[in-house]
């Protein structure tokens, strides 16, 4: 395995061990890769440009560590070499690492695990440690010189709207699931809940005080009332109090007393969850607010809300993933980055189609985009027509039609970003207009029919009926003469 490797080595870099040492005319190179511990030190290593190690070295994340690292590595070398330092997005870890190095001129490169995980299972299929890793990782420079990017840290305006749209996403999903187990919760309390649609605030104050139904049932029908016009201001009152209480006396007249539902302690549960989802629901307003600011400044002219379908929370989303777009050669190269894109599957004559999504990219940037196209295929005929194609030709369902209209969302977006123009809708045929006139035509042209959306939404269809050979009646069956004309018939009847 040794040394298929070397030689494999050779031929990449162009160079032999003999040539290696003769480095002058070729300039001296130095990988190094660098496996990143969260509560232990860094392992090092150190190459030269024909993959022989020059050191190994243990590192911490302070300037002097590193600085020694950096030293090391540039021992012997060139006055002008630049360090080529390869590591994975571990955690938190890789912030520290990237940036003393990058604030020196050296080039740092943040590969996939995926990516190093493949080379390592080649370099020592049976063995893993931490000096494999990062001699795995200060390899991929010579294995994949193509398929690495230099890492580009964002500036001070960028780096803050990443983080606040990054805690904005955490804190509501966090207050998602507070909500979900409010629910859960309430049902167990009131098997007939009145919480059938969105969790309001009137709710949450009934709930964090008197979610025990006895209690809620002493505290009557007036008081209730104004306890929840007072928390909704004036939009709920006397009927949804009303709901609260036949929800409560059936409660109570089910369970009976049984002493296996814990009223009181399912009604503690209930407010301290109420509590959190408050609280939740506080930050994330700060921190929305925030976000808006530091959207302001990176993209003062607002190009990423133009495109349809995004919104306030998915322009700020798209700018901070994408962050500078000329780091992205293409469109086409934006998209592949998204995760959108099918996996390829070719080998000979045969070309797998339908292959599933790579999803190797930010999970947020790939649901934002697939959020907004839902929007965006009801406002420009473009999309629109994309849409229809996959859902009545192409015979995807809805979610695979929106995937595929993402995926084209995701090309206009870089070039409205790269071009800094706003995105413009126009008609298929390329012409401008107005935003009535699109929906006309998306009416009038791109609507998918109610019977092919019915048929794509059904799992029951199973595969396409196939056709029997005569004389076999059923699966498995040897051939046999055919016993009679009613048989064949049937068996007629059946493959229509």
């Amino acid at each position: 395995m040794r040394a298929l490797f070397e030689a494999l080595t050779s031929d990449v870099t162009g160079v032999d061990h003999c040539t290696a040492n003769e480095g002058d005319e070729m300039g001296t190179r130095r990988l190094v890769g660098i496996d990143l511990g969260i509560a232990s030190a860094h392992t090092v290593r150190v190459l030269d440009e024909t993959g022989k190690t020059v050191a190994k070295r243990k590192a911490w994340p302070t300037e002097q560590s590193l600085g020694d690292v950096e030293k090391t590595a540039l021992a012997g070398a060139d006055e002008d070499t630049v360090l080529e330092v390869v590591m994975e997005p571990t955690g938190p870890a890789w912030l520290p690492i990237a940036v003393f190095f990058a604030a020196r001129g050296h080039v740092v490169h943040r590969v996939s695990s995926a990516k190093a995980a493949d080379l390592r299972r080649f370099l020592s299929r049976h063995t893993k440690t931490n000096g494999i890793d990062a001699d795995t990782l200060a390899r991929l420079p010579i294995f994949d010189p193509g398929g690495l990017q230099p890492l580009r840290l964002p500036d001070a305006e960028q780096a803050s709207l990443d983080r606040r749209v990054r805690a904005t996403d955490r804190l509501t999903q966090a207050g998602a699931l507070h909500k979900r187990r409010i629910k859960d919760l309430v049902r167990q309390l009131l098997p007939m809940t009145p919480l059938t649609g969105d969790l309001g605030i009137a709710d949450l104050a009934v709930l964090e005080r008197y979610a025990d139904p006895n209690t809620l049932i002493r505290l009557g029908l007036n008081r209730l009332t104004a306890l929840i016009a007072k928390a909704s201001h004036g939009h709920q009152g006397r009927e949804r109090a009303e709901q609260w209480l036949d929800a409560a006396r059936a409660s109570v007249e089910l369970y009976a007393g049984h002493p296996a539902v814990a009223f009181t302690d399912l009604a503690a549960e209930v407010a301290t969850e109420a509590r959190l989802l408050r609280a939740v629901q506080s930050e994330l307003a700060a921190h929305a607010g925030a976000r808006e600011d530091a959207y302001q400044r990176v993209d003062p002219a607002g190009l990423a809300r133009s495109l349809p379908g995004v919104a306030e929370i998915g322009g700020p989303a798209l700018a901070a993933v994408m962050g500078d777009p000329t780091r992205f050669r293409t469109g086409k190269a934006f998209r592949s980055y998204t995760g959108l894109v099918p996996k390829a599957s070719e080998t000979g004559e045969t070309d797998r189609k339908g292959q599933p999504m790579s999803k190797a990219g930010s999970s947020l940037l790939r649901t934002t985009l697939i959020r907004a196209a839902d929007t965006a295929r009801k406002q420009d005929p473009q999309l629109a027509r994309i849409y229809y194609v996959q859902m009545v030709e192409r015979g995807k369902d809805h979610l695979g039609a929106l995937c595929v209209v993402a995926a084209s969302l995701a090309e206009r977006f870089w070039t409205v970003m790269n071009r800094a123009m706003p995105y413009v809708i126009r008609d298929t045929d390329g012409r401008l207009v107005d935003p009535a006139e699109a929906k006309h035509l998306i009416a009038q042209h791109w609507t998918v029919p109610p019977e092919v959306r019915a048929r794509r939404r059904s799992k029951k269809a199973g595969k396409a009926p196939q056709k029997v050979p005569t004389g076999q009646s059923r699966r498995g069956d040897l051939p046999h003469p055919q016993s009679s004309t009613a048989t064949s018939s049937n068996v007629n009847k059946q493959t229509a």
